[in-house]
């Protein structure tokens, strides 16, 4: 087992780069990177770094030559010939050959598009521009970039003795979050913490954590270099980004109202079993969910990633129950800001409703609070996001209207399309 904090004190760039593959990202990504590749690859579109901790000061913290060279780094990865033979040759949910020869084909000559970097006071701006496949790929490698450059910064004023202090009380609290969650019935478990970790051997190590400590519980990973690494499940389905594009693309109010239907259309010719899930909340769970077309019903189940999580099952299991289906048989995924009560409590009103599963996110992952004098380790809400899509602003309303995002005149557009009233706000930590 890799000792932690000796490699941090130790740390030499060539041996620990922050991204160290184009498979160390999101196994969503590469299902969606696939879908976009098949159905719109001449899209251009933006994304954009979005940190939405403003009390965080990232160009304060992070030195703009080291943020360049992990960039430049990313820039310089394509995939080894082991990593093309488990994509094109691994059975993922069930299938072999998730991944056609000429998306491959294609994978296997990309390095990621330039990405623009410039300082704005204390905050930086990061935007990368290009063809839709091209360019999503960036949002999960710069992520994990920011995230572990800022821990980094705290981390080097560490000294050998209070790294291997704070390593073992970080290492203390996972395995105590493990010992809760054995004693949940029916628990059933994925990490998804790529995007904000606090380092990729910290996430390694925290899935190791689940494998030994919560067995069969433990589903897998999102990530998918830990995945191959682990010979474990590589878990994912889709995100807000397709129907933000699509969206962005509508002509017509009409066009809009349908976009969120189209995206899922494109994806029922190309996947069935557990990866048929909806993401219902980018425009209103509600909204979206009345409109829905009868076939959506029959999807597998659905994953709720905003606004209260219990209401979100409930509507669910209101509207499943409206068009003839049994919610016991259906998937509800919990993926937003979960930790070990929630987990818990989700859990115990929901089990014998619905099939019940949960995404893991950065409070598996990066879970150093109070653990540094003024909590400098503690995570932050940072987001890189598909702004714009052949020059058209995209937008995303949620379920909580702390996370929306878009231009003020197209977020009333849009909630005028989609039906959406009054909503909670409710805090984002992560």
């Amino acid at each position: 087992m890799v000792d932690i904090a000796s490699r941090v004190y130790n740390h030499k760039w060539k041996i620990d780069p922050i991204v160290r593959s184009l498979i160390d990202t999101d196994f969503y990504k590469l299902l969606m990177c696939q879908s976009v590749f098949r159905n719109r690859p001449e899209t251009q579109v933006t994304f954009s770094l979005i940190n939405r901790t403003q009390s965080v000061p990232l160009a304060k913290l992070i030195d703009e030559g080291e943020l360049r060279e992990q960039l430049d780094h990313i820039r310089s990865l394509s995939l080894t010939r082991g990593e093309s033979t488990w994509l094109r040759g691994n059975t993922f949910y069930g299938k072999r050959q998730m991944f056609r020869p000429d998306f491959m084909e294609w994978f296997e000559k990309l390095r990621l598009p330039a990405y623009h970097l410039e300082r704005v006071g204390d905050q930086y701006e990061l935007t990368f521009e290009g063809s839709w496949p091209e360019v999503m790929l960036w949002e999960i490698p710069a992520l994990a970039v920011l995230m572990e450059l800022r821990g980094r910064a705290v981390l080097n004023q560490m000294a050998r003795f209070e790294l291997q202090v704070l390593y073992a009380r970080a290492m203390t609290r996972v395995w105590e979050k493990v010992e809760r969650l054995r004693e949940v019935d029916g628990l059933r478990l994925a990490d998804f913490g790529t995007r904000r970790r606090h380092s990729f051997l910290w996430q390694d190590w925290c899935v190791r954590a689940m494998v030994e400590g919560l067995g069969e519980k433990f589903t897998g990973t999102s990530n998918c270099l830990i995945a191959k690494n682990r010979d474990l499940e590589a878990i994912g389905t889709n995100a807000h980004e397709l129907p933000m594009v699509y969206a962005a693309l509508a002509e017509t109010d009409e066009a809009l109202a349908r976009a969120p239907y189209d995206v899922l259309s494109d994806w029922h010719e190309e996947h069935d079993g557990n990866l048929r899930v909806i993401l219902p909340d980018t425009y209103g769970t509600q909204g979206f969910l009345d409109n829905a077309p009868d076939w959506l019903a029959g999807w597998t189940g659905i994953r709720i990633d905003s606004g209260d999580p219990a209401s979100g099952a409930e509507t669910a299991i209101k509207w499943w129950k409206s068009r003839g289906e049994d919610p016991t048989k259906k998937l509800v995924i919990f993926s937003d800001g979960l930790d070990v009560a929630k987990i818990e409590e989700l859990s115990a009103q929901f089990q014998g409703r619905v099939r019940v599963s949960f995404g893991w996110g950065t409070l598996l992952t990066n879970d150093f609070r109070g653990l540094t004098p003024g909590d400098a380790l503690a995570p932050f809400s940072i987001v890189c996001k598909a702004v714009a899509a052949n020059g058209r602003p995209t937008v995303k309303l949620s379920d909580n209207p702390k996370k929306a995002m878009g231009p003020a005149a197209e977020i009333a557009r849009y909630k005028r399309v989609f039906g959406v009233g009054e909503q909670q706000a409710i805090e984002v930590v992560v």
